[in-house]
């Protein structure tokens, strides 16, 4: 069945009144993840994420949700926290911030990893601090932001989980700014997926530093610690970092012709599979997806049944296309679902969020987007509500019973 076909049977089946809390409607239409023979893909990175930055749908999956120490990659939270911050007007690029002894020794060169060599007792502006982080990929320069901000790194760290959570990040927690080895500093390969994506689109200026290939500080140059930007067309991003614990990983971006993918890998053993593994989804996205929409904006994506309203429903859409990633060949399983709590009780508001419409490739969640009430439903009469009120009451003791059984 086509997309199209798909489009139609969950608009029609949620006008039908089928959906209530969550119902599925199947295509037929590989499982992402799947074996190479199967027309899938694999990869010898422990966990591993590639999603498409404009709709969020992801293309694969391996382990995506395993917490394991993050590296350098980590730090993509801090540079989110500082960049909102100048966003925000809280702090500017012009400020500087003071390299105490501690990101000194500890994150600079005495310490004999990533850094931008940032003297001891001096000052450095916000704006080179960032380049520092970025493209020196220095563990000082993100100690010395979180300082200066924060006035200590565990205090900034307690600031970059508070964010987290506001980003829907609801598993990752960060000991410190700049990923060092902690075990209070872990994430998901599919969390930083998505706080990769949010960088891109939130940020698209402070972004544009991430592919710059060289920094100069102290007198020190040095080239961008990605290597993925030198080894495929349209690279511009993000992260690479190393634990002993965690093993090699690398958060990456590339565009092109038009379409963006992020990819996260992480355990591997040697950097040169890290970068290998990467550019190799990377390419396999490219070569094998393409966008359709689902639905376009503002077009009814079905109905929700209704509590006590003057309507027995209300209809559904979202005020942005809602697109998914298939196969080119045209293999693709899909299934989608509305998913709300329901029924939804009267007065509703015109874009009143209530629910979510979720697609899945295979057996995998390949995007979710929010659904949205398009058009307004007032209080119903007292009779209306006490029939609801009756139907309701009658639905929960078979519920009740069921559970029971």
């Amino acid at each position: 069945m086509t997309v199209r076909a798909l489009r139609s049977l969950v608009a029609g089946a949620v006008a039908a009144g089928i959906v209530c809390g969550a119902s599925a409607f199947a295509a037929n239409n590989s499982v992402q993840g799947a074996k190479k023979d199967d027309g899938g893909y694999d990869t010898d990175a422990p966990t591993a994420i590639l999603i498409e930055a404009g709709s969020g749908s992801i293309l694969f999956e391996k382990n995506p949700d395993e917490l394991r120490p993050a590296s350098s990659m980590m730090s993509l939270m801090t540079l989110e926290v500082v960049f909102r911050a100048i966003k925000q007007g809280d702090i500017k690029l012009t400020d500087q911030y003071l390299v105490s002894e501690n990101a000194w020794r500890k994150g600079g060169a005495p310490a004999g990893g990533p850094t931008m060599f940032a003297a001891l007792h001096s000052r450095i502006a916000v704006d080179d601090l960032l380049r520092g982080s970025i493209v020196q990929n220095g563990n000082d320069a993100s100690m010395i932001l979180a300082e200066g901000i924060a006035g200590s790194e565990k205090a900034f760290a307690e600031i970059m989980t508070r964010r987290a959570r506001e980003l829907g990040l609801t598993r990752s927690s960060f000991a410190n700014a700049s990923g060092l080895p902690d075990p209070g500093n872990r994430m998901t390969v599919r969390e930083l997926a998505k706080l990769s994506r949010h960088i891109i689109q939130t940020y698209p200026d402070f972004y544009k530093i991430f592919n710059e290939r060289e920094f100069t500080w102290n007198k020190i140059r040095q080239q961008n610690r990605n290597a993925l930007l030198n080894s495929l067309e349209g690279a511009d991003g993000l992260k690479s970092g190393f634990t002993k614990e965690g093993g090699y990983g690398m958060v990456g971006s590339a565009l092109q012709n038009g379409m963006r993918l992020i990819v996260v890998v992480n355990g591997l053993d040697d950097p040169d599979d890290r970068l290998s593994e990467a550019k190799k989804l990377l390419e396999w996205g490219f070569r094998n997806f393409e966008a359709r929409t689902l639905f376009a904006a503002q077009q009814p994506v079905g109905y929700a049944k209704v509590f006590g309203g003057d309507s027995r429903s209300v209809r559904l859409a979202s005020p942005e296309p809602v697109k998914v990633m298939v196969q080119k060949n045209g293999n693709d399983k899909l299934i989608a679902r509305i998913v709300y709590n329901g029924p939804v009780r009267a007065p509703i508001e015109p874009g009143q969020q209530v629910g979510f419409v979720k697609v899945w490739r295979g057996a995998h969640l390949a995007v979710e987007a929010p659904v949205y009430a398009a058009e307004a439903v007032g209080t119903g009469s007292t009779m209306r509500r006490a029939i609801d009120g009756a139907s309701e009451l009658v639905i929960g003791m078979f519920r009740a019973g069921a559970e029971k059984l």
